[in-house]
């Protein structure tokens, strides 16, 4: 059935640019666009389903292209301890960071997970967010990283979102594995990912590149075995140190490089020969009070695309508005609204492998929108949380937020 949405402006984030279109309408038909354009040459037929969108501006919907929604416990504990002048490598010695989070993560029921990831969900959800990629990472073994993964599936056939699982086993080191790193990779590659790409819970491979995780080398291999497998790669890389990690992801072609805070222009380069998706993480920069910024014009210069994500998680960045992100993209990283809006959209679906369904509003493309009742589009990037009146789209219907 053909529905006619009209009487709005529209941002169609074509191209990664606003491509304004006034007094517009689109029609859908069933979760496609079937036309868009302005409201004077819609095409004359017969619409049983019509919706007055009373002069919002219409944007996609968001995209959070990076996030880390499935985990156990909670680490405000932690954040505060910091604030009071205990150091991280305190709080690490001392059981916590990430090792608390594991421990509350293998410990949690597959429901439980499921019920605290469902709240932090709900929360980007009522941000605009149509999809969003959800990592594993917090179980380090096969049994909790499969409960991680079933959860973020779950979470996508319980909720109006399209979730992309990526699998993050390869973030650190478990315990059962201190000071054995080639064996856990070596588990990883040999045991981990084929038993999870068989049970198709798996979207693609990521991995955290960084003196405190895992070396290069190490990465390669995970990749390698990711190529085998027929899976696309990400990574978390140069948010600490400049180990050339964005390199490694384009020479695989991955489908982002992520963090990016102490990439090289070398780095920029190879990404922008590859098509890999410079995925900056504000709320992580912001949480952690990083001075080290993305090499922003080296990565324009070489013309390579910028998303923009939450990295919601517990230790660094527990974000639950993607809409704050973009404001701290132009704030923090000097990003127009019109470029942070992009990385929220198009560019994001690219960093996901979904430019083709998602991202922008076009014929043929999946019929997920949001109608802001803002009046520009830079408002998104503009207001400082809140919730924007809004009616939101996705595959052609309306759902409730």
């Amino acid at each position: 059935m053909k529905t006619l949405w009209q009487h709005c402006h529209v941002a169609s984030m074509a191209q990664g640019t606003y491509s304004i279109i006034e007094d517009a309408a689109i029609v859908t038909s069933g979760a496609h666009i079937e036309w868009i354009g302005p409201r004077g040459e819609l095409p004359s037929d017969y619409y049983p389903e019509v919706h007055d969108l009373a002069g919002a501006w219409v944007t996609p919907g968001l995209i959070d292209c990076h996030t880390h929604t499935v985990f156990g416990g909670n680490r405000s504990g932690e954040f505060e301890q910091r604030l009071q002048g205990v150091s991280y490598a305190e709080i690490a010695a001392a059981g916590g960071g990430i090792a608390s989070t594991v421990r509350a993560t293998r410990a949690a029921t597959e429901d439980e997970l499921f019920a605290s990831a469902a709240k932090r969900l709900k929360s980007l959800l009522r941000d605009g967010v149509t999809s969003i990629e959800i990592k594993s990472g917090y179980g380090l073994d096969l049994a909790s990283e499969r409960k991680m993964l079933r959860v973020a599936r779950r979470l996508g056939e319980a909720f109006a979102v399209s979730v992309r699982t990526t699998c993050l086993a390869a973030h650190a080191l478990p315990p059962e594995y201190a000071d054995r790193s080639d064996d856990y990779i070596e588990h990883i590659c040999s045991e981990m990912l084929p038993a999870l790409a068989a049970e198709g819970l798996v979207d693609a491979v990521d991995a955290f590149c960084e003196y405190l995780a895992f070396s290069p080398a190490q990465v390669e291999r995970v990749f390698i075995t990711a190529q085998k497998l027929g899976l696309p790669v990400k990574l978390h890389a140069e948010q600490l140190s400049s180990l050339h990690g964005a390199s490694l992801a384009a020479r695989y072609q991955a489908l982002s490089a992520d963090h990016l805070e102490f990439m090289t222009e070398d780095d920029a380069i190879a990404m922008a020969k590859s098509g890999t998706v410079a995925v900056l993480l504000p709320g992580a920069f912001y949480f952690l009070r990083e001075t080290q910024l993305p090499p922003m014009d080296a990565l324009r210069k070489h013309g390579v695309k910028i998303a923009i994500a939450s990295d919601l998680n517990p230790g660094t960045s527990p974000a639950l508005s993607v809409r704050l992100m973009l404001n701290m993209a132009c704030t923090c990283f000097r990003m127009t609204p019109e470029e942070a809006l992009a990385g929220a959209t198009i560019h994001a679906a690219t960093a996901l492998g979904m430019a083709d369904t998602h991202g922008s509003l076009e014929v043929g493309k999946m019929a997920d929108f949001v109608a802001w009742q803002i009046e520009r589009p830079a408002d998104l990037s503009y207001w400082l949380g809140g919730d924007l009146e809004k009616r939101v789209v996705r595959h052609g219907v309306e759902v409730e937020i």
